[in-house]
């Protein structure tokens, strides 16, 4: 074989390697940023402060009504 058929066939060979290679990574990649997901939280949501507010007289005024009923 000649010394240039060589080469020809190594930077061939080097070429599907570089393919390869970024294929990989990206794989590797896209596993990483599925393990940095975040789950929501399940249950309750926050409350604002005005909803919070809205609340507080709400029960005030259910729990008045249940002293009164005493």
């Amino acid at each position: 074989m000649e010394l240039s058929t060589i080469i020809q066939r190594l930077y061939i060979e080097r070429a599907k390697l570089d393919e390869m290679i970024v294929s990989l990574e990206a794989l590797q990649q896209s596993q990483a940023a599925k393990k940095r997901r975040v789950k929501k939280r399940r249950g309750r949501t926050e409350m604002g402060n005005e909803e919070r507010q809205q609340v507080s007289k709400r029960m005030k005024e259910y729990w008045a009504s249940r002293r009164k009923q005493q």
